[in-house]
Protein backbone atom coordinates (compact mmCIF):
# COMPACT_ATOMS: atom_id res chain seq x y z
CA UNK A 1 0.00 0.00 0.00
CA UNK A 2 1.45 3.36 -1.01
CA UNK A 3 1.64 6.20 1.42
CA UNK A 4 -0.29 9.46 1.17
CA UNK A 5 1.91 12.36 0.06
CA UNK A 6 1.22 15.38 2.27
CA UNK A 7 1.52 18.73 0.55
CA UNK A 8 1.58 22.37 1.67
CA UNK A 9 0.82 25.15 -0.80
CA UNK A 10 2.44 28.52 -0.18
CA UNK A 11 1.16 31.54 -2.07
CA UNK A 12 -2.45 31.51 -3.21
CA UNK A 13 -2.23 34.44 -5.61
CA UNK A 14 -3.00 34.16 -9.30
CA UNK A 15 -0.64 31.25 -9.95
CA UNK A 16 -1.14 29.54 -6.59
CA UNK A 17 -4.92 29.80 -6.61
CA UNK A 18 -5.22 28.36 -10.11
CA UNK A 19 -2.74 25.61 -9.31
CA UNK A 20 -4.46 24.78 -6.00
CA UNK A 21 -7.91 24.51 -7.57
CA UNK A 22 -6.81 22.21 -10.38
CA UNK A 23 -4.44 20.22 -8.17
CA UNK A 24 -7.24 19.54 -5.69
CA UNK A 25 -9.61 18.66 -8.52
CA UNK A 26 -7.14 16.10 -9.92
CA UNK A 27 -6.59 14.60 -6.46
CA UNK A 28 -10.33 14.15 -5.97
CA UNK A 29 -11.19 13.00 -9.50
CA UNK A 30 -8.43 10.42 -9.72
CA UNK A 31 -8.42 9.38 -6.04
CA UNK A 32 -4.70 10.14 -5.91
CA UNK A 33 -2.99 9.53 -2.58
CA UNK A 34 -2.11 13.17 -2.07
CA UNK A 35 -3.45 15.33 0.72
CA UNK A 36 -3.18 19.11 1.04
CA UNK A 37 -2.34 19.48 4.73
CA UNK A 38 -1.58 23.23 4.88
CA UNK A 39 -1.60 26.42 2.91
CA UNK A 40 -0.26 29.92 3.38
CA UNK A 41 -1.35 33.23 1.96
CA UNK A 42 -1.03 36.82 3.07
CA UNK A 43 -4.81 37.28 2.67
CA UNK A 44 -6.69 34.81 4.85
CA UNK A 45 -9.96 36.20 3.45
CA UNK A 46 -9.25 35.15 -0.14
CA UNK A 47 -11.78 32.66 -1.53
CA UNK A 48 -9.25 29.84 -1.88
CA UNK A 49 -7.86 30.40 1.65
CA UNK A 50 -11.40 30.38 3.06
CA UNK A 51 -12.16 27.22 1.09
CA UNK A 52 -9.20 25.44 2.65
CA UNK A 53 -10.14 26.68 6.12
CA UNK A 54 -13.73 25.48 5.69
CA UNK A 55 -12.36 22.03 4.82
CA UNK A 56 -10.19 21.86 7.93
CA UNK A 57 -6.89 22.66 6.22
CA UNK A 58 -4.80 25.09 8.28
CA UNK A 59 -3.99 28.30 6.43
CA UNK A 60 -1.14 30.41 7.74
CA UNK A 61 -0.65 34.12 7.10
CA UNK A 62 3.10 33.65 7.55
CA UNK A 63 4.35 30.97 5.15
CA UNK A 64 7.26 30.11 7.47
CA UNK A 65 4.77 28.72 10.00
CA UNK A 66 4.34 25.67 7.76
CA UNK A 67 7.81 24.57 8.88
CA UNK A 68 6.41 24.06 12.40
CA UNK A 69 4.43 21.09 11.04
CA UNK A 70 7.70 19.19 10.64
CA UNK A 71 7.51 15.81 8.93
CA UNK A 72 3.72 16.10 8.67
CA UNK A 73 4.53 17.86 5.38
CA UNK A 74 6.31 15.91 2.64
CA UNK A 75 6.41 18.62 -0.03
CA UNK A 76 6.11 22.39 0.24
CA UNK A 77 5.03 23.94 -3.05
CA UNK A 78 6.44 27.46 -2.96
CA UNK A 79 4.24 29.39 -5.37
CA UNK A 80 5.03 32.80 -3.89
CA UNK A 81 7.72 33.80 -6.34
CA UNK A 82 9.67 35.22 -3.41
CA UNK A 83 13.35 34.17 -3.46
CA UNK A 84 13.88 35.52 0.07
CA UNK A 85 11.07 33.36 1.41
CA UNK A 86 12.56 30.32 -0.27
CA UNK A 87 15.90 31.01 1.44
CA UNK A 88 14.16 31.46 4.80
CA UNK A 89 12.27 28.19 4.30
CA UNK A 90 15.51 26.32 3.65
CA UNK A 91 17.13 27.84 6.73
CA UNK A 92 14.08 27.07 8.88
CA UNK A 93 14.03 23.46 7.72
CA UNK A 94 17.74 23.15 8.57
CA UNK A 95 17.32 24.82 11.96
CA UNK A 96 14.51 22.43 12.88
CA UNK A 97 16.59 19.47 11.62
CA UNK A 98 13.84 18.60 9.15
CA UNK A 99 15.49 16.41 6.56
CA UNK A 100 12.15 14.99 5.44
CA UNK A 101 10.29 17.91 3.87
CA UNK A 102 11.32 19.14 0.42
CA UNK A 103 10.61 22.49 -1.22
CA UNK A 104 9.20 22.36 -4.74
CA UNK A 105 9.58 25.70 -6.55
CA UNK A 106 7.18 27.13 -9.12
CA UNK A 107 8.93 25.32 -11.96
CA UNK A 108 7.77 22.00 -10.47
CA UNK A 109 4.22 23.34 -10.32
CA UNK A 110 4.53 24.23 -14.02
CA UNK A 111 5.81 20.72 -14.74
CA UNK A 112 2.80 19.17 -13.02
CA UNK A 113 0.51 21.63 -14.75
CA UNK A 114 1.67 20.30 -18.11
CA UNK A 115 0.46 16.86 -17.03
CA UNK A 116 -2.93 18.30 -15.98
CA UNK A 117 -3.64 19.30 -19.59
CA UNK A 118 -5.49 22.44 -18.49
CA UNK A 119 -3.98 25.00 -20.84
CA UNK A 120 -1.59 27.66 -19.60
CA UNK A 121 -0.90 28.23 -15.92
CA UNK A 122 -0.77 31.98 -15.28
CA UNK A 123 2.75 33.35 -15.07
CA UNK A 124 3.86 35.34 -12.09
CA UNK A 125 5.83 38.55 -12.49
CA UNK A 126 8.24 37.06 -9.95
CA UNK A 127 9.79 33.65 -10.43
CA UNK A 128 11.68 33.31 -7.18
CA UNK A 129 14.94 32.50 -8.96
Amino acid sequence: MSQVVKVALLGLGEVGETFAEHFLEKIQENHVKVEIVAAAHHNLESPVALGFLQNGVPVFKDALEVVSMGAKVDIIFDLTGDPELRKKLRVALQETHNQHTVIAPEVVAHLLWNFFGEGELPHSEKTGY
